[in-house]
């Protein structure tokens, strides 16, 4: 039965209203209509991660991602500019892990310009020299921000420890000296050996007809191809760490302290995903933070912020507890973590808790489908992890599914207490252990 109160069944996306097409070249394209909207929505990805970076070049891939629209072969950075301020659209892309990602938007009447200059940032990016200084510039500041950022260094910390020798345990822009060692010629032979449409995915969702839509995007990226492009690698095997890990990062000139707890958990396609994912909104997500939220924040007053993340990667993605607290604080706030982590994973859940947390998600997902954005994401989502295209609507059937013993057998399985990362980043104290961020 459907239980989705705030739209019908036919405003929620399915097989019967997402067109999927792939192309000759190995590119998926799936398109839906929105004629309530008179704009367009293009999201993708290909897979050209860091995943294929080396140490000695680590955020190479990144790099290459932003500096796509820096000029092509046809337009320079400002005629790129120029082209999309004249629409009205805007068009971007963003390195991960797995796969450079990209998202633009404009009016559904100018979609062949939109893609048109996707093509060339996608095809022939030019990489010119002095674009390519400033762009290093600014990936530099980031950097040097993220050294002064006790929650990313804390974060970097944690994928070091639970992901060594693994490419989740690499920050994804890489360090100074990395960034610094890449060069122009390296950009350009990173895009011509891993950018390619086999296996590229990219959707439309707006106003306009769906073929329509796939037509013109086979118009413009249709006859690219590049032999040379080779197949992602395969993940590693993840090794869980032996035992409890706790690392303090000193962060010089910072009056709080952020914390990161946790380990790896279940792949998004596992069969464990869902019930993770519901039992971590009763974790540290629904109301005020869900149990440790509770207890942390309201009972004992001592974090800023305190909430549960859960990742959804091809691997085991990260699963943490983390929180912003003063200083003085940290040792008190570490114990009630992983004393709520225990309870977790010893005791189940409520009937309560559960059916409050069932309810929010079914009643969340029809508010994020109220943008082409919203839905673009969606059904891109769907796409990466095989989901199905009628995962939406099957969605609220999956949730109520759920049971407090399959989240107490989940966490068990994933959150073993005993053998997590502890990290702490903030204002150095006298005694504290302490890694360097490149070890």
């Amino acid at each position: 039965m459907n239980t989705f109160s705030n739209l019908p069944l036919n405003d929620i996306p399915g097989a019967d209203d997402i067109l999927r097409r792939e192309l000759p070249n190995g590119m998926i394209v799936l398109a839906r209509a929105n004629f309530h909207s008179p704009s367009v929505m293009v999201t993708g990805y290909l897979h050209s991660g860091s995943i294929f970076d080396s140490d000695e070049k680590l955020g190479l891939a990144g790099f290459t991602a932003s500096a796509l629209m820096r000029g092509t072969a046809r337009r320079s950075f400002q005629q790129i500019y120029e082209t999309t301020e004249d629409i009205g659209a805007s068009l971007g892309f963003s390195g991960g892990t797995h796969t450079t990602g990209f998202a633009g938007r404009s009016l559904a009447e100018d979609l062949p310009t939109l893609l048109t200059l996707l093509g060339e940032a996608l095809r022939s990016p030019a990489f010119p020299r002095k674009q390519v200084e400033k762009l290093r510039a600014a990936l530099f500041t980031g950097l040097d921000l993220r050294q002064q950022d006790t929650q990313e260094q804390a974060g970097m910390m944690f994928d070091q420890l639970v992901y060594p020798h693994h490419p989740y345990g690499r920050p994804d822009e890489g360090y100074p000296e990395t960034l610094r060692a890449i060069q122009i010629k390296d950009l350009k032979a990173f895009h011509k050996k891993y950018y390619g449409p086999h296996g590229m995915v990219l959707t439309i969702v707006g106003g306009i007809d769906p073929q329509k839509a796939v037509d013109q995007v086979e118009s413009v990226l249709g006859d690219w191809h590049n032999s040379a492009q080779p197949a992602p690698p395969a993940l590693p095997e993840w090794q869980p760490l032996t035992q409890q890990e706790k690392v303090y990062v000193p962060v010089a000139g910072k009056s709080q302290s952020d914390l990161v707890i946790g380990t790896a958990g279940p792949p998004r396609r596992s069969p464990d995903f869902t019930a993770a994912s519901v039992g971590n909104m009763i974790l540290g997500k629904f109301g005020m933070m869900g149990r440790l939220g509770e207890a942390v924040r309201e009972r004992a007053g001592l974090a800023y912020y305190v909430y549960s993340s859960l990742g959804s990667s091809p691997g085991p993605g990260a699963w943490t507890a983390e929180a912003g607290v003063h200083p003085n604080d940290v040792e008190r706030a570490i114990e009630l973590i992983l004393e709520e982590m225990r309870r977790f994973t010893g005791e189940l859940v409520t009937e309560e808790e559960l059916k409050d947390v069932q309810d929010n998600l079914i009643g969340q997902l029809p508010l994020s489908l109220e943008s082409n954005a919203g839905v673009a994401s969606r059904i891109m989502h769907m796409e990466r992890h095989q989901l199905g295209l009628d995962y939406l609507r099957t969605y609220p059937e999956r949730v109520r599914a759920v049971t407090s013993e399959q989240i107490l057998e989940t966490a068990a399985r994933y959150l073993d207490v005993e053998r997590m990362a502890v990290i702490a980043a903030g204002p150095p104290i006298d005694g504290t252990v302490a890694k360097d961020e490149n070890a």
